[in-house]
């Protein structure tokens, strides 16, 4: 039970700096700094309970690695779809509106999508990437015991939201997906231009690990 508790908590805390850092912009130009360092330092805490998915489609890409029995997915994935609407709901109903952001209060702008193939590429690719280097820092045997993997994860993040950001809007996690969709960020229309790619980065991701690495198990 401790696992899905730290993960709901960690994608709690993930999907709340998102909110703040920017969906309100209080970080401004430094929100994918924030977004990025906040993951880094959510993963080497919960790494060692819970293997800091905080993220389903890390737990799916982990789950066809070999890394997380059939019967956790489930509990996994639910525990950070509630940690992302819980921190969804204190976004919207705690900060936005009551805090403010160069003199004015800060609110919550829905997120124009634009052409669907760059939105699509952008989070496909940038799962794909998160989940691979999730693969291969945290569960190689080449890697084990390595203490480098949240400083690769959380970077991974930021240079994502750095790079495409602007495009998707870069979540690359269906739980973040989720709070953007609640917080008012995203119309839900929309989401499917997340969720499908994002499952699909982290499946490929997966099979790519396994076919470029089969004595790894």
């Amino acid at each position: 039970m401790n696992k899905y508790i730290v993960e709901l908590i960690a994608t709690f805390f993930l999907v709340l700096i998102i909110g703040l850092a920017a969906v309100l912009g209080l970080a401004g130009p430094f929100a994918p700094l924030a977004i990025g360092l906040g993951l880094v330092v959510l993963v080497y805490m919960g790494g060692h309970v819970s293997g800091a998915h905080y993220n389903p489609a890390v737990t799916l890409g982990i789950f066809i690695r070999g890394r997380c029995k059939g019967r956790e997915v489930l509990p996994y994935i639910l525990a950070e779809l509630l940690g992302a609407v819980l921190a969804a709901l204190v976004v919207k109903n705690i900060f936005a509106g009551h805090v403010q952001v160069d003199g004015k209060a800060a609110e919550i702008t829905l997120w124009a999508a634009g052409a669907t193939g760059p939105v699509i590429a952008s989070e496909s690719l940038f799962t794909f990437l998160l989940v691979f280097v999730i693969l291969n820092v945290a569960t190689a045997k080449g890697t084990a015991n390595n203490q480098y993997y949240g400083l690769a994860i959380g970077f991974t993040v930021l240079v994502g939201v750095t790079t495409v950001g602007s495009v998707s809007p870069g979540a690359f996690n269906p739980a973040a997906t989720v709070g953007l969709a609640l917080m008012g960020k995203m119309a839900w229309a929309d989401t499917w231009m997340h969720f499908l790619p994002q499952a699909l980065g982290g499946v490929l991701a997966a099979f790519a690990f396994k076919g470029l690495y089969p004595e790894d198990k």
